[in-house]
C-alpha cells in the first residue's frame, strides 16, 4: 500500500456516490491494521460544488470527482485491495486540503 493510491469502493450501498477511496496515510506507519482514507465523490452527486482548497476536483478514469477531505476516516487494510491508480501527482493539493481541514490555513 502506498500513500495516494486509489481503490475502487467495494460497498454496493455507497459506490455510486463515492466510486473510489484515496489512501492518504504515509507508508512510514504501515504496520497498523488500518489506513487513513478519504472518499472520492462523484462531483455530479455534490452538484459540482467544489469547496475551494478543501475538496479539490480531480479527473480519474474519465470521472469528474471531488477529494472529500471533510469525510476523512480510516478503513481496515483488508478492505483495500488492488489499487487502480494513484493521485501522487496531486500530493501538494491533497496535503494542502488536509492542512486546511485541520489548521484552517
Amino acid at each position: 500500500m502506498a500513500q495516494f493510491d486509489v481503490y475502487k469502493n467495494s460497498s454496493k450501498q455507497t459506490q455510486q456516490t463515492y466510486p473510489y477511496i484515496l489512501d492518504i496515510q504515509h507508508s512510514l506507519i504501515e504496520d497498523l491494521a488500518t489506513r487513513i482514507v478519504v472518499p472520492l465523490g462523484d462531483a455530479k452527486k455534490f452538484k459540482n460544488v467544489e469547496l475551494k482548497g478543501l475538496t479539490p476536483r480531480v479527473e480519474f478514469e474519465g470521472k469528474n470527482l471531488l477529494i472529500l477531505m471533510p469525510q476523512i476516516t480510516s478503513m481496515s487494510t483488508r478492505s483495500l485491495k488492488d489499487p487502480v491508480g494513484t493521485l501522487s501527482h496531486l500530493r501538494d493539493e491533497i496535503i494542502s486540503s488536509l492542512d486546511l481541514a485541520i489548521t484552517g490555513i
